[in-house]
């Protein structure tokens, strides 16, 4: 890993706050583009130029959570916070004096079909349909347009982060309450506008089949790591752990980690109602995302929580242990 500077956009989210945190405790200079307290905001050009000239390695990760119903208004937000940084920081590299060596941007591994037959690698992984998918081609579609021949891109194609606080916080809550079954997927009723939006999640798993690609927070910053130090790397990379699970299984793991012998199953009726509660999407949960990390692989990376008992394990501990003050 070099020494040099880091600029992170994006930085106040749960994955920027770690890496921020991890390059932070190995003595590396840190900057942030955000729209608060950040070192430059979004908008200014000149400020965003300045703060990526001479730095080593600048890191992605803007854009408005997915965690929200898929309204016209949260549709155009989460596509414009995508699209539109993504374009202004390839403008930004574009106009350094030195610019930054390594560019790093966030993508997602929704991006791949829903696969219930065989995983999706960056090699031969199939590209799915809908608003989501629509969103993830458009971003990369963005940044790998940007004109920045002095500057090597690679677009990380995210699993589900996991972590103290993460997406698993839900699903641990669900289980202590006895409710840790999986999630099953059945027929449901879609409007015109919804199909036509591209955002209603056709039933095609049963059972809780559909897989669930994730990766520890630790091999995030440990990937990125990799992914810097490697000029030979670039174009499209998983990250994600090599071991997915079902969703049965991962329901299992949780429930095994909790002590809790038994949790009733979701049907998606019950998900339905749920999520509309909250103002979420179900398609977080039945979509079977299966990917495997195979230039991660291939590059000689060795993850840390290759598997899922263990990662969850290490969680629970986390969460333990900053419930008492403990680090």
């Amino acid at each position: 890993m070099s020494g040099g500077r880091v600029v992170v956009a994006g930085a106040s989210g749960f994955m920027g706050r770690s890496l921020v945190a991890h390059w932070r405790a190995a003595g590396r200079e840190v900057q942030t583009i955000g729209r608060g307290a950040a070192d430059a905001r979004w908008g200014d050009a000149d400020g965003i130029r300045r703060l990526l000239d001479g730095s080593e390695l600048l890191v992605n990760l803007a854009g408005k959570s997915v965690n929200c119903r898929y309204g016209p208004a949260n549709r155009a937000e989460i596509l414009r916070s995508r699209v539109e940084t993504t374009a202004e920081l390839g403008r930004a590299v574009a106009g350094c004096a030195e610019p930054p060596p390594t560019w790093i941007n966030s993508s997602t591994a929704t991006i791949y079909r829903h696969a219930e037959d065989r995983p999706q690698t960056e090699a031969d992984g199939e590209l799915g349909t809908g608003f989501s998918v629509s969103v993830a081609k458009a971003w990369e579609a963005a940044f790998f347009a940007a004109d920045t021949p002095a500057t090597r891109r690679v677009a990380i194609r995210t699993a589900i982060v996991l972590g103290d606080g993460s997406a698993l916080t839900p699903l641990v809550r669900l289980a202590r309450f006895g409710l840790g079954g999986p999630q099953w997927d059945t027929p449901w009723f879609a409007t015109r506008a919804r199909r036509s939006a591209g955002i209603q999640h056709e039933f095609r798993a049963r059972w809780g089949a559909q897989r669930f690609s994730w990766i520890h927070l630790a091999d995030v910053a440990g990937a990125l790591d990799l992914l810097e130090s490697r000029a030979d790397l670039d174009g499209v990379v998983n990250l994600s752990s090599p071991e997915p699970v079902t969703n049965v299984e991962l329901m299992r793991i949780i429930r095994r980690a909790l002590r809790m012998p038994v949790g009733l199953p979701a049907p998606r009726p019950v998900l339905e109602v749920g999520a509309w509660l909250i103002r979420t999407e179900t398609e977080l949960l039945l979509k079977s995302r299966w990917v495997v990390p195979e230039r991660l692989l291939q590059a000689g990376y060795t993850f840390r929580h290759p598997g899922l008992e263990g990662a969850i394990a290490d969680i629970l501990a986390q969460s333990r242990r900053a419930r008492r003050g403990v680090r």
